[in-house]
Order: structure tokens, then sequence, then C-alpha cells
């Protein structure tokens, strides 16, 4: 277990533009559209919802997955085997935090990326075409 990095809980989270203070929303199975979001699956396989809009927007990787006619376009489902969990829930915040701030006309606050996974970050946003 890496101890410079926190630990994440298996929970299912979902982000959303609705919830602008608190992006990351615990969701039970029974709620939601499941045409509105999509699932990404980290190699721990924890489970990140995102507004399939946010996500298509934001990553040309998962567009062009969405797009296609893939499994993963069928089930909205997709898996991430090579991207930790750690990582991809910076990848599920980074995108929301894009589409926040993709037509804003002030200045955007920084988006805060821990110098101890810059590396591993920038190796899955190229990757995901973020």
């Amino acid at each position: 277990h890496d101890r410079s990095r926190p630990s994440l809980h298996p929970l299912i989270l979902l982000i959303s533009l609705q919830s602008y203070y608190n992006p990351f929303i615990i969701m039970s199975e029974d709620e939601g559209d499941d045409t509105k979001y999509i699932k990404l699956v980290s190699a721990e396989g924890l489970e990140f919802f995102v507004e399939r809009s946010i996500a298509m927007a934001g990553s040309g990787t998962i567009r062009t997955t969405l797009e296609g006619q893939f499994k993963e376009s069928l089930e909205g489902r997709i898996s991430f085997p090579q991207i930790s969990g750690y990582i991809l829930e910076r990848v599920a915040r980074y995108l929301h935090y894009k589409a926040q701030h993709s037509q804003s006309t002030s200045r955007i606050p920084e988006f805060m990326i821990e110098p101890e996974i810059a590396l591993e970050l920038m190796i899955a946003a190229k990757y995901l075409d973020c």
C-alpha cells in the first residue's frame, strides 16, 4: 500500500454539474438515469459515475468509445485496468472542473495536482485525451 496517497473507500461516486459545491455524491443503485451517466471503473474495481455529456466533452478517448458500436457504449461502462482508482478519481474531478469552467470569462481557479501523482496523472490524461 502506497502511504504517499490517501486511500479510497470502495464507494460509488457521482459527478454532476448540478452539485457545484459538493461534486461527489454517493449514489444508490436505484437512483439516476442509466443513459445520463456512464460508469468509469478503475484497476481496483472502484466505480465512478460521470455525466455522459461531461465525460464525452472532456475526453476524446471516452467520446470515441461511447460514439462507437462498442460494448462499452451499449453498457455505459468503461473499464480502465491500467488506471488506479486514485488517478481515475482525479481524472473524474478534472472532467467536472473542465465542464464547470469551459465557458468562463473570468479567471479560472487552478486545478491542484499533488506533485507525487503528477507523472501518473499526465500519463492517464494523455491516454484519455483530456
